[in-house]
């Protein structure tokens, strides 16, 4: 199997570093990286999109300054001494709204996984997730993303977080992206519910048998956090146990957008170290 994984960059540090991060985590598979930088012709992508078009010598000189900039990045990887015959990479240099330009990229190249920094060059030390990043997680959804902080480790994971309520019947296709990195790296699953009340209902119990059945063959354990915030329990028990990755669901709700409205991402600490992996349920 060959992977193609998308990985946006906007030349900034944390862009670079995904870039590390992505060569890490696939450095054993045969993968297709295809590294996208999006650019307008002016600070205002809306009068860009709508005023400058090709041919235009804002247009151009944004265009050559994207490709050049993508040229770099790729000599960068060379000259780290990155020599795996696994790895084959290509630029696209696209000219759009940068969510839009991830789904085309998307479609168009058949992507399986999107690998990005969780904050560009504008990003305020203060804030864990960019608009950017947080746009790609709730809107691209017929692709996983892994949002890497900067800060890190450069690894293969050994240990992945995976929060759950139970309350979604989740198919084993919806965590086969997870189960595949687990397998890849042998790490464990550890499958976290946080919860105020005792006991789950009946829906509840048969949706953790589910998962059990489909986290099979896969070293994977069971625990469980009451009466607590749940970005605090997800932190808290993270790195308590020195976890190396967040992994969970982003399930659509009809009426209020989808979870990450909830502060949960944003609220999981400027702080923090550990790469998120974010899914899809195929019911939406």
């Amino acid at each position: 199997m060959r992977h193609r994984i998308l990985i946006p960059t906007d030349f900034s540090k944390n862009a670079w570093h995904a870039i590390k991060y992505a060569l890490e985590l696939y450095k054993h598979e045969y993968c297709n990286f295809y590294i996208l930088n999006v650019f307008s012709a002016s600070n205002n992508i809306i009068d860009s999109l709508l005023n400058l078009g090709p041919g235009s010598e804002l247009y151009e000189t944004a265009k050559l300054e994207s490709e050049n900039g993508l040229a770099k990045v790729l000599n960068m990887i060379a000259f780290t001494n990155y020599d795996n015959q696994k790895h084959h990479f290509e630029t696209i240099s696209s000219f759009n709204n940068v969510v839009e330009a991830i789904k085309n990229s998307v479609d168009e190249k058949n992507i399986n996984l999107i690998i990005m920094g969780t904050k560009g060059k504008t990003g305020s030390r203060k804030i864990m997730y960019g608009s950017t990043a947080i746009n790609v997680m709730e809107k691209v959804r017929n692709c996983p993303v892994i949002v890497v902080p900067e800060k890190a480790a450069i690894k293969l994971p050994k240990e992945i977080v995976f929060p759950t309520n139970y309350k979604t019947t989740l198919k084993q296709e919806d965590l086969r992206h997870l189960i595949y990195i687990a397998k890849n790296c042998k790490a464990s699953i550890e499958i976290l519910h946080i919860s105020e009340k005792e006991g789950l209902d009946t829906k509840q119990l048969s949706n953790k048998k589910l998962l059990h059945v489909s986290f099979n063959g896969v070293n994977n354990a069971f625990h469980k956090l009451s009466t607590m915030d749940i970005a605090t329990a997800i932190n808290c028990f993270a790195e308590s146990r020195g976890s190396d990755m967040v992994a969970f669901i982003n399930k659509k709700h009809i009426f209020f957008g989808s979870i990450l409205t909830h502060p949960l991402v944003k609220k999981l600490g400027y702080n923090s170290k550990i790469p998120i992996l974010v899914m899809h349920d195929s019911q939406n």
